[in-house]
């Protein structure tokens, strides 16, 4: 079991998929009024993009990060994926002035029968904004000209996912420190910031990867002592955790549960400010050390995009 000093300060970042760097700038940082608090690009393949969306001050607990890779086919959610990310708001009169903003920006809304609201993305990942005015986590939040910071999004609650067997990741989770009440939603909570899994019944079968889709979900450590504490932890549950990976602005753990789905548990004692002043996240491309050397010819692969939150600044 995970020793109670060692907690999960809830989720770190979700990283998905884009087929289209542009149009995802527009929407996540005009419509959804996030900051684009890094341009950078996949360690692993330094041809595509990682762009990293998240609160004014690019804090764990708001980072949503996509990997384009261009005219990638849409993704299908399936057993074994998350499908649903859930952000927390304010209040119900947050979830009315969401479902106007998005109705102006031809986004199609849902309120489910729990009172949250639901809609896709422009590539079909699908999003819920949850009022949960009982916890007690600091509000992250962007601050977005047009939106109002008492209606802004305030980070992550959640994800939902599918899982034919949910009952297979019970025991990893509990190493992690997760609990649960009902063996369906999981919850990591930690002093500062918790947040949740829930596993879901797939309609169908397994998904398709794609455009879309989400790739991994990171749970947030505090350094590397408790990397390695949760990666031994992982692997006494029947996880194979791979070691410590330096991602620059925060170190990385991953392996894949039970259910299928990828976790990362990534450290929250770098940050975005390591390799530009916190004033002006974002408004270059960063490259990691290895590939700064063929700068000019990885800016010419990248796709141009304008964030719409700020002038044009040469990369």
């Amino acid at each position: 079991m995970t020793p109670t000093s060692l907690t999960l300060e809830g989720l770190h970042h979700i990283t998905a998929i884009t087929a289209d760097a542009p149009r995802n700038v527009d929407f996540y940082a005009r419509v959804f009024g996030l900051r684009l608090v890094k341009k950078t690009v996949n360690f692993d393949q330094p041809d595509v993009y990682h762009l990293y969306y998240g609160d004014e001050h690019g804090k764990p607990g708001s980072i949503l990060t996509f990997f384009e890779f261009p005219n990638a086919a849409g993704g299908t959610a399936g057993d074994g994926m998350v499908h649903t990310i859930q952000w927390r708001v304010a209040s119900t009169a947050a979830l009315e002035f969401w479902a106007a903003r998005l109705a102006a920006n031809e986004v199609a809304t849902r309120f489910a029968d729990d009172g949250s609201l639901r809609f896709d993305d422009p590539e079909g990942l699908t999003h819920e904004l949850v009022v949960t005015g009982d916890i007690a986590d600091t509000p992250l939040v962007a601050a977005a000209d047009d939106i109002p910071a008492e209606h802004a999004l305030q980070g992550f609650h959640g994800v939902r996912a599918y899982a034919s067997r949910p009952q297979a990741s019970a025991d990893v989770l509990t190493h992690l420190g997760l609990t649960s009440d009902d063996g369906t939603t999981w919850a990591a909570q930690g002093a500062d910031r918790q947040g949740a899994i829930t596993y879901e019944a797939p309609a169908g079968g397994r998904g398709r990867p794609g455009a879309g889709t989400i790739h991994h979900i990171a749970w947030s450590a505090a350094d590397d002592f408790e990397l390695d504490a949760f990666r031994k932890e992982a692997a006494s549950g029947g996880a194979h955790p791979t070691g410590i990976i330096d991602r620059q602005y925060f170190h990385s753990v991953y392996f894949r549960e039970p259910s299928g789905i990828l976790f990362e548990l990534a450290s929250r004692d770098i940050g975005f400010d390591i390799d530009e002043p916190g004033a002006t996240l974002g408004s270059e491309l960063k490259l990691p050390p290895q590939y700064e050397s063929r700068r000019a010819t990885i800016a010419a692969q990248l796709t141009p995009i304008v964030n719409p939150r700020q002038a044009p600044v040469a990369s």
